[in-house]
């Protein structure tokens, strides 16, 4: 794989630009514009290819580019809706080519940060999906198989259940499923996400024991994880990127849960929101562009003073706020001290609550990092954690 510098002037844009989730898809563009591939008749199933159980592949395609000493696959796999219907997820898995252990490879879910809404902003689909990653070389370097969902209605058809945490969950456990299907990928697994995908590593570890029993998930890992959704949506909403975040999620529950977004919009910012919600996150280049397509709501965006203040939005934020992980649960958190979306306090908070719910808490904060790149600024701690966990070394804990 070619390794690639990210690109640093990007820390020199306004905070606010860096939009809530975007970070690992940001840090390896190569200055170049990303544009999704197109539409193929791979992400669509059939009625009768949608029986079969959870986890099981429909499809899968070999990838060009993939890492060194790895082979990669774009994989369609069978998983269950919020409303407990067959569906199709797609994703990619990543197979390194060395000597297989005895007993099978160890499996790392990834669960990627927003990439958008629509179907076109799946990560399989990007220029760059290998980059976006975060870790994938030292995970490779280990001998770990990595499953990356696209989560349901990115790829596959929408609408994108938008930070949704079971819809999240299901769609990372049956990526592990259908990762065992490969050859050596039978062993243990661990979640690990940044950001949207720290909410569904979460998530991932509420669900496991009662979705996916035939699993065995050894811990969860997730970098500025949203986890109150109330309080990050109410934190955020005076900046641009909360606006964004706040745009998307109408958007998404509008069609997902039928929460009516005209109710809590200015009409003017109606056709903006629409538009936001075409755009994928890609690239630096994607986050200028969504700052300019933003700029009317500057002016005007909600009717109300706060959606969450409301139902149904209050009730689905509390419900899409994850809980307290099982009991013994290893739980690593890493943390930007500057970071301006997930702010560090809410992720402090959810710490404390591990702790005093019974679960090993390895937290680690970055001073002087941003939303953007604390997914990419912590996988090296995160993967050091992983290989204890696989290897059953002592657990780690700062908790008091």
């Amino acid at each position: 794989m070619v390794r690639t510098r990210p690109i640093r002037p990007l820390r020199a844009l306004p905070l606010a630009t860096l939009l809530l989730f975007a970070a690992a898809l940001v840090a390896a563009t190569c200055g170049f514009v990303v544009a999704g591939q197109a539409q193929t008749p791979f992400y669509v199933p059939t009625e009768q290819e949608l029986a079969g159980p959870p986890g099981s592949i429909i499809r899968t395609e070999p990838m060009a580019g993939a890492p060194d000493n790895a082979a990669a696959y774009r994989v369609l796999y069978r998983s269950v809706g919020l409303h407990d219907e067959p569906i199709a997820v797609s994703g990619v898995i990543v197979i390194p080519t060395g000597p297989e252990p005895p007993g099978g490879r160890q499996i790392v879910a990834w669960a990627h940060p927003t990439t958008g809404i629509v179907p076109r902003c799946a990560p399989s689909r990007a220029l760059f999906a290998f980059q976006q990653i975060q870790g994938l070389r030292p995970m490779i370097d280990c001998g770990y198989v990595v499953a990356a969902t696209d989560y349901p209605g990115l790829g596959t058809a929408g609408p994108h259940p938008y930070l949704v945490g079971t819809s999240e969950a299901r769609a990372v456990l049956d990526s592990v499923r259908a990762a065992r299907t490969f050859p050596g990928g039978g062993g243990n697994f661990i979640v690990w996400g940044h950001s949207q995908g720290g909410q569904a590593a979460l998530f991932t570890g509420l669900l496991a024991n009662s979705y996916a029993p035939d699993l065995n998930l050894l811990g969860v890992a997730a970098a500025a994880p949203a986890t109150e959704l109330t309080r990050l949506m109410t934190a955020d909403l005076g900046t641009n990127g909360g606006r964004n975040l706040t745009a998307m999620t109408l958007w998404s529950w509008e069609r997902v849960f039928g929460a009516p977004m005209q109710r809590v919009l200015d009409p003017s910012a109606i056709p903006v929101v629409n538009r936001l919600a075409e755009e994928c996150i890609e690239s630096a280049f994607d986050i200028m562009v969504r700052r300019q397509t933003a700029k009317p709501l500057e002016d005007r965006f909600l009717s109300v003073a706060n959606p969450v203040d409301l139902e149904p939005w209050r009730s689905l934020a509390a419900s899409n706020t994850v809980g307290v992980l099982p009991r013994g649960m290893p739980v690593f958190l890493a943390q930007g001290g500057d970071d301006q979306l997930v702010q560090p306090e809410i992720t402090n908070d959810y710490m404390r609550r591990l702790c005093q719910a019974g679960s090993p808490v390895r937290f680690l904060v970055l001073p002087g990092v941003n939303h953007g790149f604390i997914g990419r600024d912590s996988a090296g701690a995160a993967v050091e954690w992983m290989a204890e966990r696989f290897a059953h070394a002592a657990l780690p804990s700062n908790c008091p």
